[in-house]
């Protein structure tokens, strides 16, 4: 019998799996902890208003992609939406970073829980930074060699730490005493928005969807439902796991605690085997996440490369094989020296700013191209104004909190921005030069 090819091609269930991993991937693992230190008993809220906001950017991630149908994601829309091609090359550049950014989130919550394992429940800063910067190197040894995990491989790892989360989370609502989660807003109604703010990283994942749409069976019917299952699976999880560790910490450990809070949140009704499965599940889940973003975040450097929005050397590539080795390398020297030099907050900061920034303008292409796409213009707009909210919200609690950090993801987004007026085919300093 003929095959026509389709059975190789990404059905609803990959699809899902795709946006589940790309968000659960780092996410509560990493920034649980955060989100109950700054908005206490208010963390299910937190992380139930960040989904609200990915859920109205993804119905505009589903619009744009039925149109353009690219693999250029969010750089793609950016280019149509605007005339000033300037706009689209910032943003890919700062989508770049951004990637660069929750490497060295996943990379550094690798590393802290697996230096949570090694010494019971005492953090080791040294095993942390060599776990972190190891983990790193593994993959780049991997994507350089050119091996890399099947989907079905994905699909296994992603319903393993689902699995783990929901274990976690149902024998913990079992043993929930509901005196433990009030006063809800202990620690002011004001926290929960900068929460979902500073956690927003954790949703981040679902955008890599639409890069995949050519390897979709059915993407006219599966695209939409996919991103939006996707999304309300991983909002249904997050809430769940909060809502147990938020019962089972105290606001010492939180403060202890804080880079691998969900295995401490085990320990109280599933012992020293709870810390041990939280830990090796996070171990699995950033490691799959690393290897999926460096792989991907190396050949958008390459293909931003091919279209003179990088330098010509990141577009370089294994004569034999389809590798962007000088990508690779580049990307793993800078997020080692990323997740060497800042901690938990600064990471998480950059990365939840960054694609804040990216997710509303997103939304305002998916508004200026309504006609063209034939969205839901009150979406668009929704999700547009909480982006920027949320990053107002989020600058203004840098400020007012960390402003050596604030200061550094200014002088980032100020590099990015010479560096397209630099090195992209539109520069203008290189015309005169």
């Amino acid at each position: 019998m003929k095959r026509d090819g389709s059975a190789d091609k990404l059905g609803l269930k990959e699809i899902v799996s795709m946006g589940v991993g790309g968000m659960v991937g780092g996410g509560i693992f990493s920034v649980l902890g955060l989100s109950i230190a700054l908005a206490g008993h208010a963390a299910p809220i937190v992380f139930a208003f960040g989904g609200i906001i990915a859920l109205l950017t993804g119905i505009s991630y589903a619009k744009l992609g039925l149109i353009f149908r690219s693999d250029g994601g969010s750089f793609t829309y950016l280019e149509h939406a605007f005339k000033n091609r300037n706009i689209a090359g910032i943003f890919g550049w700062l989508l770049l970073v951004g990637y660069i950014g929750t490497l060295a989130l996943y990379s550094y919550t690798f590393g802290a829980y697996g230096a949570s394992m090694f010494g019971g429940n005492v953090y080791n800063i040294t095993i942390s930074h060599l776990l972190s910067s190891a983990i790193m190197l593994v993959f780049l040894g991997i994507n350089l060699y050119g091996v890399k995990m099947a989907g079905n491989t994905e699909d296994i790892i992603v319903a393993i730490k689902v699995i783990i989360l929901l274990f976690f989370a149902t024998i913990g609502i079992i043993h929930l005493n509901g005196a433990d989660l009030f006063p809800l807003l202990n620690r002011g109604s004001s926290n929960v928005l900068k929460g979902a703010a500073l956690i927003f990283v954790a949703y981040e994942g679902f955008e890599l969807i639409p890069n995949a749409i050519n390897e979709m069976r059915n993407p006219t019917k599966e695209l939409y439902k996919g991103i939006m299952l996707s999304i309300v699976i991983t909002i249904l999880i997050y809430i769940l796991v909060s809502l147990v560790a938020v019962a089972n910490l105290t606001a010492e450990a939180v403060s202890k605690y804080k880079e691998y809070a969900l295995a401490v949140a085990a320990e109280p009704f599933l012992g020293k085997v709870g810390f041990i499965l939280i830990g090796l599940g996070a171990l699995l889940s950033t490691s799959s996440a690393i290897n999926a973003t460096l792989f991907g975040t190396a050949r958008l450097s390459m293909a931003m490369a091919k279209d003179k929005e990088l330098p010509k050397l990141f577009s370089f590539k294994e004569r034999t094989k389809d590798i962007p080795w000088v990508s690779l390398i580049i990307i793993s020297l800078i997020t080692l020296i990323f997740v060497n030099l800042a901690n938990l907050t600064v990471i998480s900061s950059f990365a939840s700013s960054s694609f804040l920034l990216i997710f509303a303008f997103v939304n305002m292409s998916a508004f200026k191209l309504n006609k063209q796409i034939g969205g839901y213009l009150i979406f668009s707009i929704l999700g547009m104004v909480l982006c920027i909210l949320s990053w107002i919200v989020l600058v203004d609690y840098l400020w007012q909190t960390d402003r050596i950090t604030l200061i550094w993801i200014g002088a980032f987004y100020l590099l990015v921005i010479v560096a397209e007026f630099i090195f992209s085919k539109r520069g203008v300093l290189l015309r005169y030069l």
